[in-house]
């Protein structure tokens, strides 16, 4: 599969007088992780549910794998992963055996189903614990499990709805392994998650709605240069004397000096350290400390939407 895994063009839910989505124009290209961030009851899982065909949109369209989620509904469901917020593994069976039931409702062919079984649950790790009951997994196996089920028929797009919500954070991080080896390996990944780290870790794009409108897009780096400039802090016993000489610079957009500290804004702050700390050299200024500052997904996240993700670190 090439071009974009997934299209919606206004894409649009109502539930009686609410617009849950409102006009939404995703575009998904083949091959990367897309993240949907948002506040709670933003329009993630509205817009995850009529993806995967769980709900019918009630204006625009949506295509997935090149596929009408409307028109041709049981055929795009062939093509998707689907992981929800609810852990979806029987706990009064084992690891495998939860595998097996979800091939054959995916109408695997017993002797394609084995093989397929052990293929899974040996690339999330599960082997080792195949064989216990589901009711004695941690969250973070029961997590893996409910991946290795969404892979076992091999979809084009996985749709994951808060994989990590309420693991702990070694499990949380087992669980972006996995996803990077799937992007890694040319798959498509579309991600809702509250974790803005999760989010700058995983996804090469993401989509920030608001009130069921998409507020923005772009790569995490784009947002986040959107948002403003990095920040170099210096902290002296001449601040007057370090803002004075840094503040006529051409590559240097604003200085600001609170007490003791000479906050000075850049383009890339990393870059322009040793630049800074030279500058004081320069006019025999005695720094006492320098760090330095750049905008997170956090900052893009409230920049946006006036909120606090329900998720942030």
């Amino acid at each position: 599969m090439t071009g974009e895994a997934i299209t919606t063009t206004g894409l649009g839910r109502v539930f009686g007088d609410r617009h849950a989505v409102r006009d939404l124009d995703l575009r998904v290209p083949t091959g990367q992780v897309m993240g949907l961030l948002g506040p709670n009851g933003a329009g993630k899982t509205t817009t995850i549910r009529m993806l995967t065909t769980l709900l019918a949109p009630t204006s625009g369209s949506a295509r997935v794998a090149g596929l009408d989620v409307r028109r041709y509904p049981a055929r795009a469901r062939r093509h998707i992963g689907y992981v929800p917020q609810e852990k979806g593994v029987r706990h009064l069976l084992t690891g495998r055996e939860s595998a097996e039931i979800e091939a054959d409702l995916h109408h695997i062919p017993r002797r394609e189903r084995d093989r397929r079984v052990t293929e899974v649950l040996d690339l999330l790790g599960l082997l080792p614990d195949a064989d216990r009951l589901v009711s004695e997994y941690s969250g973070g196996l029961q997590r893996r499990l409910d991946l290795a089920c969404g892979l076992l028929h091999r979809p084009d797009v996985l749709i994951l709805d808060e994989p990590t919500l309420g693991l702990d954070v070694p499990s949380r991080r087992q669980v972006w392994d996995h996803v990077r080896q799937l992007r890694d390996g040319g798959g498509t990944v579309l991600l809702a998650t509250n974790y803005l780290d999760e989010a700058d870790a995983l996804c090469d794009r993401v989509t920030i709605l608001d009130r069921g409108r998409e507020v923005v897009t772009g790569t995490p780096a784009e947002l986040k240069r959107k948002v403003g400039a990095d920040v170099v802090v210096v902290r002296t016993r001449q601040p007057d004397r370090l803002g004075r000489a840094l503040a006529g610079l051409p590559w240097v957009r604003q200085v600001k000096v609170v007490d003791a500290d000479v906050s000075v804004f850049v383009a890339d702050a990393p870059s322009a350290l040793p630049a800074v700390m030279a500058e004081a050299r320069r006019h025999d200024v005695a720094v006492l400390r320098a760090t330095y500052e750049r905008p997170t997904l956090d900052d893009v996240f409230v920049h946006f939407t006036g909120h606090v993700a329900a998720g942030a670190q």
